[in-house]
């Protein structure tokens, strides 16, 4: 792994009224990389990741990407570089029912400033890459769970982002739909270079991971390469 990470998470702590969901918590990421965030549930692990992904404000502790302080950020900061620079898989897609598949995959492209065309053209191709350039003309309610997250996922790498977050990205799929969803993800990831912050249960899910953080009581408790 190089010397220096890409995402650093330092002794972060955030509560929502009296329960404290992250307390002292402190991770890395290295470029390229796949690193799983596992734990029980309310463990802290997801909010974890919204910390790291901008989404969430720490009460304490920061954030740092690319050099650059996340929590020092204005809102619209964050936003903005959520839009070009991280990507985004949830546990049910999370795509917008109103616009067909191609068009959801498009949509961070559009909000970027690229053309229809060219916001298609290149949604086009990762949806056939994420093999479901079938569904393109689809609405998100006409396709299986597994061909909507391979939707997700194609919208969530349309920017090239550097890195990519995924919670619980096959949590609402069978195994079988679920094997494949991962397969393809991290295979794509790894073709543009993206790192991959997955929160996962699921040991057959973490096993994608290049090293797995164990997070138990709003703190990361242990940090391993994956075998």
């Amino acid at each position: 792994m190089p010397t220096e990470p890409l995402l650093v998470a330092e002794h972060l702590r955030l509560s929502f009224g009296a329960t404290t969901a992250l307390e002292d918590a402190s991770v890395a990421v290295h470029a390229g990389e796949v690193l799983a965030l596992m734990g029980p549930s309310g463990s802290g692990k997801s909010t974890l990741l919204h910390c790291l992904g901008g989404i969430l404000h720490p009460d304490a502790g920061r954030v740092t990407y690319a050099g650059r302080d996340l929590t020092a950020m204005h809102d619209s900061e964050r936003s903005a570089l959520r839009r070009s620079e991280l990507g985004f898989v949830f546990q049910f897609g999370q795509l917008v029912p109103e616009l067909t598949c191609l068009e959801n995959v498009a949509l961070p492209l559009r909000l970027n400033g690229a053309s229809r065309r060219a916001a298609h053209r290149s949604a086009s191709a990762w949806l056939e890459r994420l093999e479901v350039l079938d569904v393109a003309a689809k609405r998100p309610g006409q396709v299986s769970g597994g061909q909507g997250q391979r939707v997700a996922v194609a919208r969530a790498l349309v920017t090239r982002p550097r890195v990519v977050f995924a919670d619980e990205p096959t949590g609402a799929l069978d195994s079988l739909n679920g094997e494949r969803v991962m397969q393809l993800f991290v295979a794509a990831a790894r073709e543009t270079g993206a790192a991959v912050v997955l929160v996962t249960h699921e040991a057959r899910v973490a096993a994608y991971s290049d090293r797995e953080a164990v997070v138990r009581d709003g703190r990361v408790r242990t940090v391993e390469y994956a075998r």
